[in-house]
């Protein structure tokens, strides 16, 4: 692949992912207007204005993400910007989908039932869930499937929708629509906390690597006049730094949401009603009529 010849600000299109994006909104169409109104109780809302927003958020960014300029950066000239890309599919898209998620199309979806029992149920088991994203996420570093993702487009898209899958399994015990999958909060930090751990690897790897590490990107023309080295260097960071800060953020925010909820439930045991006379009325006419000693 000759990469000096390609000038990365020509527009190319990428007909593949507009018909993604079309199908995905269409999706969301028929699911809010046609069956919604069917499956919602009457007097509720089909879909929160909240959960719209999250909507729309999410095919902007996705189309930000698998669309030009980003992807033909990402394949073709820098692995920083293949990084972001990476974060973008695996972290914050998948969370945006899931919280526009109504509770009643996520049951319509599994099958209703027991949902545990169910096989995404059971994927989405915090262990096999996590398990699962990580070896897919260690995998997509490795040479051969970084060199196979720049030379071709459909590989690439394909590893693309992998990892998306594999993130909604992982961020279903967290911010999932179903609540009988989600993890207690204390349970959501531990399992956050080992999340950022398995990244902290092929990030240090990059970040302190000396010599070009994938074939893919050591070429000689460099967008931007930036090194190899440095684009190693700037897509560990992206990887340390910007994924770990976030999980460690969702920490953080679970830390102080479930501590005040703690605080105010030790509160409000400790308060101690004042006896009133309708109180003690209560209790005379409990035990019932004095028996008189003779």
């Amino acid at each position: 692949m000759i990469l000096g010849a390609i000038d990365p600000w020509d527009w190319r299109p990428h007909p593949e992912v507009w018909l993604l994006l079309a199908g995905i909104i269409g999706l969301g169409y028929y699911a809010t207007r046609v069956i919604g109104p069917k499956v919602v109780r009457s007097g509720e809302p089909v879909v929160t204005l909240k959960q719209k927003r999250y909507f729309i958020a999410g095919v902007v960014l996705l189309a930000i993400a698998a669309d030009w300029p980003m992807h033909d950066i990402a394949e073709e000239y820098l692995y920083s910007v293949h990084m972001l890309q990476h974060l973008l599919i695996t972290f914050f898209i998948p969370i945006l989908f899931l919280q526009a998620t109504p509770e009643w199309l996520a049951r319509l979806v599994l099958g209703g039932g027991d949902q545990e029992r169910t096989w995404l149920g059971k994927l989405a088991k915090p262990l096999v869930a996590g398990i699962i994203f990580n070896f897919l996420a260690a995998l997509t570093h490795w040479n051969g499937i970084v060199q196979l993702s720049a030379d071709s487009g459909p590989f690439h898209y394909g590893i693309h929708l992998v990892m998306f899958s594999s993130a909604l399994l992982m961020w279903l015990p967290v911010l999932g629509p179903l609540p009988e999958l989600r993890l207690s909060p204390p349970a959501q930090m531990i399992y956050l906390f080992l999340m950022s751990i398995i990244p902290t690897v092929p990030a240090g790897w990059l970040t302190f690597a000396d010599n070009p590490v994938y074939p893919a990107y050591d070429t000689v023309e460099r967008l931007w006049d930036i090194s190899v080295v440095a684009d190693q260097q700037a897509a560990g960071a992206v990887m340390k730094i910007i994924g770990g800060f976030f999980l460690w953020g969702l920490i953080a925010v679970r830390f102080f949401s479930w501590a005040t909820k703690e605080r105010a439930a030790d509160m409000e045991k400790r308060i101690v009603r004042p006896l009133t006379f309708e109180d003690v009325s209560d209790e005379f006419e409990k035990a019932g009529p004095a028996v008189s000693e003779r």
